[in-house]
């Protein structure tokens, strides 16, 4: 894949870029901000962005509002934000305008090379990647609406925010994929999304929920 980078830390930007091209990724470009990573894009159209949340000028969250510009004027192209921390309301617009090939990981994952790497593929390949911590802040936006669901039901949704399939979530709570998929269904049906269907409208759904 061809993957941007955008990391104000020189010492983690160049780490980044020597890990991609090890793994036969093509780094075409690595930047320190916001606004040279647009241009990066613009000029070099990646399947893949990567970039940290906050970067110069103001080391707020123009990582993030950049993630959203170009998902807006570049749709075909695939983000993966990684934080310190959980950007909660720029990260639900990010995820709700569409969640195919989006992805949002606490740089401490970053660490764990096989899991960054496998989150890359997921974007990459349009599917999503959602750092747990990150699924749970979102869900504490919405606690009342969620009540309704039992515990068990909590862990699947939870599960699913993340990004996994019904096996990968059957495996991790040790049910049968059949159960997984009768929970599933009666989530969507308290929560009033019955009629979505696939892995990544699944994320989408779940997240519009908890924007509403």
């Amino acid at each position: 894949m061809r993957v941007i980078l955008a990391e104000d830390s020189t010492l983690l930007r160049e780490g980044l870029v020597r890990l991609l091209v090890e793994e036969g990724h093509e780094v075409p470009a690595a930047v320190g901000d916001a606004a040279a990573l647009l241009r990066a894009v613009e000029a070099h159209r990646p399947d893949v962005v990567v970039t940290d949340v906050r970067m110069p000028p103001t080391h707020s969250d123009e990582g993030m509002r950049a993630a959203l510009e170009i998902r807006e004027r570049f749709p075909g192209t695939a983000v993966l934000v990684l934080s310190q921390y959980v950007e909660q309301r720029y990260a639900v617009d990010l995820i709700t305008n569409d969640a195919d090939g989006v992805g949002y990981l606490l740089k401490d994952r970053v660490v764990r090379v096989g899991e960054f790497l496998d989150a890359l593929r997921r974007v990459g390949e349009g599917g999503a990647a959602f750092d747990p911590e990150v699924v749970r802040r979102l869900l504490a936006r919405s606690r009342n609406p969620l009540d309704v669901l039992t515990p068990r039901e909590r862990d699947v949704l939870a599960h699913m925010a993340e990004g996994h399939t019904n096996n990968s979530i059957a495996a991790r709570l040790h049910v049968s994929r059949s159960a997984v998929e009768k929970h599933i269904n009666s989530i969507f049906d308290k929560l009033r999304l019955s009629g979505v269907d696939g892995y990544n409208q699944r994320v989408l759904a779940v997240l519009r929920y908890l924007r509403a």
